[in-house]
């Protein structure tokens, strides 16, 4: 079964004990973060294989935080997959111009993520 390392980013405690089962249910090894400078810091430090990526994020939303993840050369190349409650109608065009592999709105249904992330990590689906 798959061992790769996911990067989940939101500060909402109740989607990552969520997501944190169904991950980790499915073989990944499931980090979190929840505000804007410990995403940046824990994906410098885990190196995760994807990150799930809210927008609305205490100390700078996940716009900065795709920003800075692209300005690192060690994170980079990390796919990164949109999860967040904001309207899809102003922000998905923009999270797919800024590098984002996938844009969801929450909630997610759990085969359309665990699609997103496999492919993302270069999976077969």
């Amino acid at each position: 079964m798959a061992r790769e390392k996911i990067l989940i980013v939101d500060d909402d405690r109740d989607l990552l004990n969520g997501l944190n089962v169904r991950l980790k249910a499915n073989g990944y090894n499931v980090f979190f973060a929840t505000d804007a400078a410990s995403a940046v810091a824990m994906a410098r430090k885990e190196r995760p294989d994807v990150i799930i990526l809210d927008i609305g994020l205490p100390g700078g939303d996940g716009f900065m935080v795709m920003e800075r993840l692209r300005a690192l050369e060690l994170t980079a190349p990390i796919p990164i997959i949109i999860l967040t409650a904001k309207d899809p109608s102003t922000n998905r065009e923009r999270a797919l111009k800024a590098g984002a592999k996938a844009f969801f709105t929450k909630p997610a249904k759990n085969e359309e993520l665990l699609t997103a992330i496999r492919k993302a990590v270069g999976e077969p689906i």
